[in-house]
């Protein structure tokens, strides 16, 4: 970098994972370049930030391509056309194909990885350091507060994964499964719960196998946390593969009787069928996923969120399988859920599927996976809201997070990570105390006592 004081962006999307590497990204730059300026975003071309001295020289698009290239593309086009001479560097999740399409809009791109910026610049905790008991930056004041939320703190306690998932491009990528150590993981914590974050989120492209390649586990980690980082805060547990959850299932559960963690999991299912599950290669069953659920119902009740991903449309999926995930929905009752229609992704062996490889997974047709993802969308959104209506008439203790899409409005968090509506306009991390009024099937609404 040729700047003397150089501004960088770092722009990334997709899961909270990927969130916290562009965090990594702006640390590692921000030690290498003491003068530096960091931004999370793009500015507008015309806007002060973007004027003279102030225009990105390098750009990091941290991109998304699970659900497809589109997203990424346009981020990349964008950048391309708002600041053609800054650098631009594409780390994240960027298969084969994802490469291809963006050498025929431009050549002005290079590929990284986060563990290359944080190991090129020296800074502790990179991916090669996993297993250290070191950290992701010196603890400097400045790159404490290398965030993107003041009061979220983002802490990536694995790369990679123990499943090869037919589906899934984002493996061919990150890897199989590393784990960082649990002493950096919990030094990072408190670190950022001194620096005043007020929510912690653990997060990995797979939480719940995290530790099985160092001889510990996600409830153990979790509660090394609770034990030794001192403060006001709250955890949040990222996405966890139901196989991986099974065996120390009954130790993480006694981790949610302590009020710091929020009541919430996301378990992916994808589908209510175990003959879609096995041309995925899920590698878990149905019943799985539903002693898990099950087992969250039994301790708590409604006041637990259980959230979970499902595709539909999936190579061979047939009317009963797809009939088979509506009655799983039905049974366990999770009050979030990512719908997704089936895309395939390039490389994978779905995608095979798709081409006609296989007779016995047949592709469906574009039109049959609208039909389903609005059936189960529907049938997802009563359930959704049947749910958010046990909280009508409760009083809570609330996290202000942001500002609602409703204006006059402030989105908070109660205990159960359930996302609450108050009127009114509160800085992010404040505490309130409300009563439920209302209830919709993505939101509770609450007036502030």
């Amino acid at each position: 970098m040729s700047a003397e004081n150089p501004t960088f962006a770092i722009i990334s999307q997709g899961c909270a994972a990927n969130f916290g590497d562009g965090e990594r990204i702006a640390r590692a730059l921000a030690a290498q370049h003491p003068n530096s300026r960091i931004l999370f975003s793009l500015p507008d071309r015309g806007s002060p930030e973007s004027g003279c001295g102030n225009a990105p020289d390098a750009i990091y698009l941290n991109v998304c391509t699970v659900k497809g290239n589109a997203g990424a593309i346009k981020l990349l086009r964008n950048a391309l056309e708002a600041f053609p001479e800054a650098d631009i560097f594409i780390t994240g999740c960027a298969p084969k194909d994802f490469r291809e399409e963006v050498a025929r809009i431009t050549d002005k791109v290079t590929y990284t990885s986060h563990e290359e910026v944080t190991a090129r610049f020296r800074v502790p905790g990179s991916l090669s350091g996993a297993g250290s008991s070191r950290n992701d930056v010196k603890s400097d004041g400045r790159n404490d507060a290398l965030r993107e939320s003041p009061y979220v703190g983002i802490v990536n306690i694995e790369e990679g994964c123990l499943d090869a998932c037919a589906f899934c491009s984002t493996h061919l990528v990150k890897g199989r499964l590393r784990s960082y150590s649990p002493e950096a993981i919990e030094h990072q914590v408190q670190r950022l719960v001194d620096d005043g974050c007020k929510e912690i989120q653990l997060t990995g492209q797979d939480c719940a196998c995290y530790g099985f390649d160092i001889g510990t586990d996600l409830a153990e980690l979790t509660q090394r946390i609770l034990t030794h980082v001192t403060g006001n805060y709250k955890i949040r547990l990222g996405m966890g593969n139901p196989r991986h959850i099974r065996p120390y299932q009954d130790a993480l559960l006694d981790c949610f009787a302590d009020e710091r963690l929020y009541k919430f999991i996301h378990v992916p299912v994808q589908s209510g069928s175990d003959r879609v599950l096995a041309a995925m290669n899920r590698r878990h069953t149905v019943e799985d996923y539903t002693r898990v659920a099950d087992a969250i119902a039994e301790r708590f009740g409604d006041r637990f969120t259980l959230s979970t991903d499902l595709i539909v449309g999936h190579p061979g999926e047939s009317p009963a399988d797809f009939e088979q995930t509506l009655r799983l929905v039905e049974r366990t009752r999770p009050t979030v859920a990512n719908i997704t229609r089936y895309v395939p992704r390039p490389g994978t062996p779905a995608a095979r599927y798709e081409a006609g490889a296989s007779p016995e997974y047949a592709p469906v047709p574009d039109s049959v996976k609208h039909e389903r993802s609005a059936i189960l969308a529907a049938t997802f959104q009563r359930i959704a809201e049947e749910n958010n209506r046990k909280w009508v008439g409760t009083e809570c203790t609330v996290v202000t997070e942001k500002r609602g899409h409703r204006e006059g409005t402030t989105i908070c968090r109660n205990d159960a990570y359930r996302p609450v509506a108050v009127q009114g306009d509160y800085p992010a991390g404040t505490t309130l105390k409300v009563r439920i009024t209302g209830a919709e099937p993505f939101a509770l609404i609450a007036e502030i006592l």
